[in-house]
């Protein structure tokens, strides 16, 4: 029988869709990050049912469990604590395994805080690099910091709210002051607020005002102007047209 992954909202109750509700009526049993917070979204929904859990600990053991089940022809929903499952969250064991015994695995998409925050950012997104959580160990971070200068398109970044002025520390630390970025505060909820600007600029207002909030961070590529040619000096100068692009 088949696996659903569903997606649920990521903050805004509201923005549950009518499949997800249907889906996680219709299955035998409902699969979750956290059982709390499963838990939780069922009762809003007025949904009883069997509830299993996997998460970062237990995930090969959690699966096999629940594939157990997934063969004896039940039905299953699995959905993260918030948004699309799989982006950082347990579940890609889970997956694998159904694809390796020819199961279905059917999507119910829905809210994402990736789409969410590109689509407000004001920035091009022809392409991104998704570079998700960073690792904790400040070291290992800044490595992976470092690495993140190559890319030439707008690069994304999750982590959780009480590492947020680390993680701009150490950002400022391999990137130019002047790098314009974007922050998105508490997605689809209340106190849902967008911060656009500098590097410094954001750290600066983050120092001075931020409370611990879930967050993504957008940094945007830099724009250099190319050197042109001049005939005098074997360059070529043109006045009124320049090209720009990004590196």
């Amino acid at each position: 029988m088949p696996l659903y992954i569903v997606s649920v909202p990521i903050g805004n109750p509201d923005d549950i869709t009518l499949r997800a509700i249907k889906t996680l009526q219709s299955v035998d049993f409902v699969v979750c990050e956290e059982i709390k917070i499963g838990r939780k979204l069922l009762k809003q929904l007025n949904i009883e049912k069997p509830l299993y859990h996997i998460n970062e600990h237990d995930e090969k053991e959690s699966s096999d469990e629940i594939m157990q089940l997934l063969l004896k022809n039940q039905s299953a929903a699995y959905f993260s604590d918030a948004g699309t499952p799989l982006f950082a969250d347990p579940g890609t064991y889970l997956v694998n395994r159904c694809h390796e015994f020819g199961l279905q695995v059917i999507p119910v998409p829905g809210a994402s805080s990736l789409t969410a925050a590109l689509a407000v950012a004001g920035i091009d997104i022809k392409k991104f690099y998704y570079a998700g959580f960073l690792p904790r160990v400040t070291e290992e971070r800044r490595s992976a910091i470092r690495k993140l200068k190559q890319f030439d398109c707008p690069i994304i970044i999750y982590d959780t709210p009480y590492r947020l002025r680390s993680l701009l520390d150490d950002i400022k630390l391999e990137f130019f002051p002047n790098t314009q970025v974007t922050l998105l505060l508490s997605l689809t909820q209340p106190a849902e607020s967008i911060m656009k600007g500098s590097l410094a600029d954001i750290i600066t207002e983050v120092k001075a005002n931020y409370s611990k909030r879930e967050f993504v961070l957008i940094i945007e590529p830099p724009k250099r102007s190319r050197p042109m040619k001049d005939k005098r000096d074997g360059f070529k100068h043109k006045k009124h047209k320049k090209r720009r692009e990004f590196l």
